[in-house]
């Protein structure tokens, strides 16, 4: 019966030193509890003061206009860093200095690590800020970017998307479009187009040559300033090549339209003057006469050179999609400033 006695004592006097060690605790609790208060009343604090100071910015008031994205991510950041700020006080205050080396350190690990897994993630983020801070391009712009081409869509934090001329939609990383060459043709109104013909040797380069700027004078859609132009491309053995140029406003008519009219304005007013590009030439000698003479009605008209709009119904439905990740401003940013 003694053995149990032994066995017990230890028993009890470990309860009792656990116990002890738990009041002690307690007291010490108490004893920091004012502290603790305070500790938790200072992160209430510093999160309330995050949240008006984001909210009363000024500046803020001018970039929501431009970029309401941009804006939200300054006020997201100014709560995080004073809510942080307001945390290592109150562990300051509470004497836990070593622990707050400790977080930072293994935020600093954490953050290393999810840097390497998600690069191109972060990449892409980062890019897309960037491109919505300089604008490059605005909804709608006609752009190539590389070797892809379309109208812009949308940016938004991963991607920038285009749509193409057949319809399709076409995404692109955010750091990809930041690091290529970006062409953007809707930037300047005024827009040029060029296109080559062919004559004979025995034609006088200078008669054709005036002829064809006539002909593009008189092209509806085609500005006069910069006038249109024309030059020699090239001479070889079957005759000369002559390169015209005309310029169209962007915001009146289409380029694919107006290149096309002046083109068949041109080649008109070439064949009334009897010159004809070299193989069309030799057809003549043998074919009869009559199948040079003018068409009923293929010259008499003008072709519609009006801007076409056949894509942007499409446009402005997909961008209505975006609109709640759209990093760009609704209206392109003045060249003037």
């Amino acid at each position: 019966m003694i053995a149990p006695t032994h066995a017990a004592a230890p028993f009890s006097e470990r309860f009792l030193d656990a116990l002890t060690q738990v009041q002690e605790k307690l007291l010490l609790l108490l004893a920091k509890a004012p502290l603790l208060l305070i500790a938790i009343l200072i992160v209430l604090v510093a999160i309330w003061f995050g949240g008006v100071l984001s909210r009363r910015m000024r500046v803020l008031r001018r970039i929501s206009q431009r970029n309401p994205y941009l804006e939200g991510l300054i006020r997201t950041t100014v709560k995080v860093v004073i809510g942080l700020a307001g945390v290592l006080v109150a562990l300051d205050l509470l004497g836990a200095s070593s622990l707050v080396g400790a977080v930072l350190g293994s935020a600093g690990v954490i953050g290393l690590v999810l840097g390497f897994a998600f690069k191109d993630i972060a990449e892409n983020y980062v890019a897309g800020v960037l491109l919505s801070l300089r604008q490059p391009f605005a909804p709608g712009d006609s752009v190539r970017i590389d070797t892809y081409e379309g109208s812009v869509i949308s940016l938004n934090s991963r991607t920038t998307i285009l749509m193409t001329s057949e319809g399709n939609h076409l995404q692109l990383p955010n750091s990809f479009v930041f690091k290529s060459i970006l062409l953007n043709f809707s930037h300047n109104p005024k827009r040029r187009f060029e296109f080559t013909t062919m004559v004979g040797h025995e034609v006088s380069l200078h008669t054709a040559l005036d002829i064809g700027i006539a002909a593009i004078i008189d092209t509806e859609g085609v500005i006069a300033d910069p006038a249109p132009n024309g030059l020699v491309a090239s001479l070889d053995n079957d005759g000369a090549s002559l390169r015209f140029t005309g310029w169209i406003d962007q915001t009146r008519n289409d380029l694919s339209r107006t290149r096309s009219e002046a083109m068949r304005r041109v080649r008109r007013a070439l064949r009334k003057t009897g010159i004809v590009p070299p193989e069309a030439r030799s057809r003549v000698v043998l074919m009869r006469t009559e199948t040079l003479a003018e068409l009923p009605g293929d010259y008499g008209r003008s072709r519609d050179t009006s801007v076409d709009h056949a894509l942007d119904d499409q446009i402005d439905r997909a961008r209505l999609k975006e609109d709640g990740g759209n990093l760009l401003e609704a209206t392109p940013p003045d060249p003037k400033g």
